[in-house]
């Protein structure tokens, strides 16, 4: 990766995501061993007609577009980076594997065991152990210890919750009493290596551009689409054909199953809407049928009151009808289905949705890769015979 390639790839990204409406610079630094790009755009648009607005999950919006854009572009992507709810990003440092430093907290915990393995006297003498060792010791309000570690910024207080199990000030003391052992350093147990699987064919084809399969997907879909099939196959951590097919059947389902509870809460609504609808129309016009029953079904009241009565029978009939035997609740009753059949319905509406835009995707991302591997339906259904 060039400084050149990198302002390249940084520019694209910046025109993509302003949609080339607001001034951007982007600025290439290679004044650290990983060349990186930092970009900078106006919240007012070229025009000056509109301003840009910060959204919920912006930040993670910015990182598909790059992540998608790296992909174009046969790049390396962090295929599970920490959220800051869950943790900083990974640095560069982390990347470097075995080679990198070991984390603040693990150099400290190593400090405390070794200082602890001197059999210190008391907890003065075990601070004085931890600052020989090139430790700074800082006393904080509340009886707070904290350590900071060499070229560290921030310190690290001395407690269990940061540190784990066993490294609060009163387990320190009781080690130092001889009332328990010294705390056990967590070991870290690395990954078991992972056999080549769909992922790294589909990048072996993104960076060969060879092969027949290669060649038929490529009239029918373009670079930008495998990109984006492969960076959901890694979102949602697909490492098989088989888990593909499963997900996009599992997407099917749900949506169907949505769409079918949908409707029948969207049934139930309108008829609850309906009976009550029926129930008030009953009530008005009850008072007319019990005046026509009063005059024993007289013509001359039937015919001053013909629409009023006509509306009592068809309000009655759609009541026999929605409650099918059934008794007639209160009308509080109704009021308060209703009011649980909306809100059921806008749940349901929201899940709807998100199971539509994940079925379509799930689906086109499948369709997308049988044709990358020329997997047909006919073929499938061999397979299946044998």
């Amino acid at each position: 990766m060039t400084a050149e390639e990198a302002n390249r790839i940084g520019y694209e990204t910046a025109m993509r995501w302003t949609k080339g409406k607001y001034a951007f610079f982007v600025a290439t630094h290679t004044d650290k061993a990983h060349i990186h790009n930092h970009i900078y755009y106006n919240s007012t648009s070229l025009d000056c007609t509109r301003k840009f607005r910060d959204f919920i999950g912006s930040g993670r919006a910015v990182r598909r577009l790059s992540d998608r854009i790296c992909l174009e572009n046969d790049l390396s992507v962090i295929t599970n980076p920490k959220l800051h709810s869950k943790g900083r990003f990974l640095h560069y440092g982390a990347w470097l594997g075995t080679e990198r430093q070991p984390p603040y907290k693990e150099q400290l915990r190593l400090a405390i065991n070794e200082a602890l393995a001197k059999r210190p006297a008391d907890f003065d003498a075990f601070l004085r152990l931890m600052e020989a060792s090139g430790f700074t010791v800082k006393h904080e309000r509340g009886g707070v210890i904290s350590f900071l570690v060499p070229e560290q910024e921030r310190a690290t207080r001395l407690r269990a919750t940061t540190l784990g199990d066993g490294y609060d000030p009163e387990d320190i003391k009781a080690v130092i009493a001889g009332e328990r052992p010294i705390p056990e350093q967590p070991v870290s147990v690395p990954a078991p290596p992972r056999r080549v699987n769909l992922i790294v064919d589909i990048q072996e084809r993104l960076r060969s551009g060879k092969g027949a399969a290669y060649a038929r997907w490529a009239k029918v879909y373009n670079l930008k689409q495998m990109a984006a099939a492969l960076q959901f196959m890694q979102e949602q951590n697909i490492t098989e054909y088989d888990q593909l097919s499963a997900k996009a059947e599992d997407a099917v389902s749900r949506f169907h199953a949505l769409t079918e509870q949908l409707r029948r809460t969207e049934a139930d609504l309108s008829a609850t809407s309906e009976l009550m609808g029926a129930v008030v129309r009953y009530a008005k016009t009850r008072p007319v049928f019990d005046g026509y029953k009063a005059a024993k079904y007289s013509r001359k009241f039937l015919a001053e009151h013909e629409a009023e009565l006509a509306d009592y029978r068809a309000a009655k009939a759609t009541m026999g009808e929605l409650l099918g035997g059934e008794k007639l609740p209160k009308m509080a009753e109704l009021k308060e289905k209703r009011r649980q059949l909306a809100a059921r319905k806008k749940a349901l509406y929201i899940e709807y949705r998100s199971a539509q835009e994940e079925m379509r995707q799930a689906v086109a991302v499948k369709a997308n890769i049988d044709h990358l591997l020329g997997v047909t339906d006919s073929q499938r259904q061999k397979e299946q015979e044998r």
